[in-house]
């Protein structure tokens, strides 16, 4: 196609690409005069792609009006019909159809410019009620799925008004349709109600997300091909081009979704995931755990000397230490991400753990855990996080007035190192070192660390103790030492709050995420961030690691959860399906499975090896701050702001689930509506928000939160 390869060669030019275009023309036989002026889309019969012809410069870019729109035939299955060269930061390549737009991270100005068009703004109101005419009448299998376009086109088409100036048809737009849109979306038509002029545009962050991250719909070939012919026979252009500029529509060959499993799956900032985002192979099994010897005689007087030597070398293997032999066959390679060595105080430890997990109680519906709750009574500097040690032996508080609190909730005192001068008269070769290092006049129960100069917003114990993370409003992540309780490293690369901080739990590494819209992967011994993941269109609000440190989850204030992996930095999984930003979010002890709770109220179930959502638990009545599995994965705890505890089958909701391949590939999810049936408890604090949970490793409950007085 002639046309085409004009444009081609003119983008080559543009982009100073001589040899190349030398290339192509000999190829093609074209001469040098056949070249000139800006490029706009003209009408073409051949399908798949859109013809380019020159006009004069400085005519600006023209997009499809009325009069060159090409025919909407071509393949449906290839996403689009055709392509609309549009709005400078496109370019393009030549692919097996001919010209397709790739899309680089546009400036605000270049993103806007794609709003450039002729369409009549009058009759943008009766453009939308027509279609929306047309869906309410359409078959039911089919309107559930097409009113999902009731959203973005309402938001684009108002958007398109406000930046051609047209205010008065925007507002009258608005007025008239926003409250059709779904209840979820109440939020984001609040910050749009507040876009009324077209300056207002040009910062806009809302704004950015919404023109640079096509919305996702996805929709059976059936819905779509009805939807293809409705817009031609109405030759409805204007809603056709948004649709092909702003929308990706993902098609599934198969039945079309009812509207409980639309509902369940959309919500988000940007619509739905793309099906291919869930694709990638997810290494979700458990590290191998290092084999040692553990004493099987149940002197507890050797558990008791914490800081003493472990005794044994190594001899033959006995049998608590070594757990399976066997690697798990989803488990990622043992070397694939560089583990911190287990020193030998880990490997204590270690023992000690086990020791306490033959102890362990065996939960189920039968036998539901005790909850011993702290409250943190006269809080009034504010408690905005807190973490617990896996031990059960500490709890840290972080507050609004930029102070981490550290209490020892054991009968020891939290001790820290005598100074240097005291230090150096100790006898260095004594037995007991460790224990004289220690300076018993300072013990307290609780120790208050000063630094921060915002509210501390997230806190993290390292698994062994010795250290503690806390992220805060001022944009510094600090490293605490918990022998000596002071600072020990300020992060800085957040340059706005960092909502939440924490540790791998193999140590050395953790996790940070904040408003800046990334999370950051951080090393304790490097200043600078090793990962930045990058991809949410808000603010990360919560984050965690999965058991075998390879992944980072991550959610967001955009209504998703993504799941990244630590190795290369990619997304590899996009959930979506709570309809408020995410506030807690807890992996399976296992490792298959996540939950996430959100200011909506659900606790949502994923399936991360299969990227789907497997059940939904409802039944609190605020935003779930904390969740957390029982050590051995038989139950759920979710705390809330609704200030009650919530205890749920996590066996039960995990058997049986229909992961075929059907499913996988279209989400046709059939969430089980028996979330009463899975709730084993309900319980009430006086008028104390959950903000935290912990199992100790006998599967006691700790829950933790402030008592607030209204």
């Amino acid at each position: 196609d002639r046309q085409t390869l004009v444009a081609v060669l003119q983008f080559l030019r543009r982009s100073n690409l001589r040899e190349s275009e030398e290339i192509l023309r000999r190829e093609a036989r074209l001469l040098g005069d056949d070249l000139g002026g800006n490029v706009a889309t003209v009408a073409t019969s051949s399908p798949g792609v859109a013809a380019v012809a020159a006009v004069p410069p400085g005519k600006g870019e023209a997009r499809g009006t009325a009069a060159s729109v090409p025919p909407l035939g071509g393949n449906p299955g290839k996403w689009g019909p055709r392509v609309l060269l549009a709005a400078s930061g496109l370019s393009l390549m030549l692919g097996d159809k001919g010209a397709v737009v790739v899309e680089d991270q546009p400036d605000v100005s270049a993103v806007l410019s794609a709003y450039n068009q002729q369409g009549d703004p009058t009759l943008y109101e009766e453009y939308y009620s027509s279609l929306k005419h047309f869906i309410e009448c359409s078959l039911d299998c089919h309107r559930a799925e097409l009113s999902q376009l009731f959203y973005p086109l309402f938001v684009h088409m108002y958007l398109e008004l406000v930046y051609n100036q047209h205010e008065s048809e925007a507002k009258s737009f608005f007025e008239r349709f926003h409250g059709d849109q779904e209840c979820y979306y109440q939020d984001d038509l609040r910050v749009l109600s507040s876009l009324t002029k077209k300056e207002h545009m040009k910062g806009n962050e809302t704004m950015l997300d919404f023109r640079t991250s096509k919305f996702v719909l996805r929709i059976s070939r059936d819905s779509y091909q009805l939807l293809k012919r409705h817009l031609q026979e109405k030759q409805n252009n204007q809603i056709w081009n948004i649709v092909q500029e702003h929308l990706y529509i993902d098609i599934f060959d198969g039945m079309p979704r009812s509207k409980q499993q639309i509902d369940a799956m959309v919500g988000s900032l940007a619509g739905e995931a793309k099906r291919e985002a869930n694709k990638a192979k997810v290494f979700f099994g458990l590290l191998k755990e290092p084999e040692f010897d553990v004493p099987l005689d149940d002197e507890d007087e050797e558990g008791e000397n914490e800081e003493g030597k472990p005794k044994k070398k190594k001899p033959k293997k006995d049998n608590v230490g070594s757990k399976s032999k066997k690697q798990d066959p989803n488990a990622p390679p043992q070397n694939r991400i560089p583990l911190p060595e287990l020193k030998d105080s880990d490997k204590l430890d270690k023992v000690m753990n086990m020791k306490e997990a033959a102890r362990r109680v065996r939960l189920g519906p039968e036998c539901l855990p005790s909850i011993c709750f702290y409250t943190f009574l006269n809080a009034y500097q504010g408690l905005t996080a807190v973490d617990i040690t896996d031990d059960s032996s500490m709890i840290v508080g972080g507050f609004a007035d930029s102070t981490v609190r550290v209490w020892s909730v054991t009968p020891k005192k939290l001790r820290s190192v005598k100074t240097a001068a005291d230090l150096s008269l100790i006898d260095k070769e004594s037995d007991d070192v460790l224990e004289r290092i220690m300076d018993e006049k300072t013990a307290s129960e609780l120790k208050i660390l000063y630094g921060h100069s915002g509210p501390v917003y997230g806190t993290s114990f390292s698994p062994d103790r010795n250290y503690l993370l806390s992220c805060s409003e001022d944009g510094t992540v600090r490293l605490w030492s918990l022998q000596t309780f002071t600072c020990l490293v300020g992060y800085k690369g957040h340059n706005y709050p960092v909502w939440d901080t924490q540790f791998s739990p193999y140590g050395y590494y953790f996790v940070s995420g904040g408003h800046d819209r990334v999370a950051r992967l951080w090393a304790t011994d490097h200043y600078q961030p090793l990962r930045i993941f990058a991809g949410h269109l808000a603010d990360v609000t919560c984050t965690r690691f999965h058991p075998n440190s390879n992944y980072i989850a991550t959610g967001s204030a955009d209504r998703t959860i993504r799941l990244w992996d630590v190795l290369n930095g990619n997304c590899v999984r996009i959930f979506t399906g709570h309809k408020g930003p995410i506030h807690s979010l807890a992996f399976s002890p296992n490792g298959r499975f996540l939950a996430t709770g959100a200011t909506d109220g659900r606790v949502l179930l994923w399936d991360i090896g299969h990227g789907l959502m497997v059940g939904e638990l409802k039944g609190h009545t605020d935003t779930i701050y904390a969740l957390r599995f029982s050590r051995d994965g038989e139950i759920l705890a979710s705390g809330s702001m609704d200030n009650t505890v919530r205890l749920w089958d996590a066996v039960k909701a995990f058997e049986d689930l229909e992961t075929d391949d059907f499913t996988t590939a279209t989400g046709h999810i059939n969430l089980p509506e028996n979330s009463q049936d899975l709730l084993l408890g309900t319980y009430m604090t006086k008028s104390t928000p959950v903000v935290h949970l912990h199992f100790t490793r006998r599967n006691l409950l700790l829950a933790a939160g402030a008592y607030s007085s209204q």
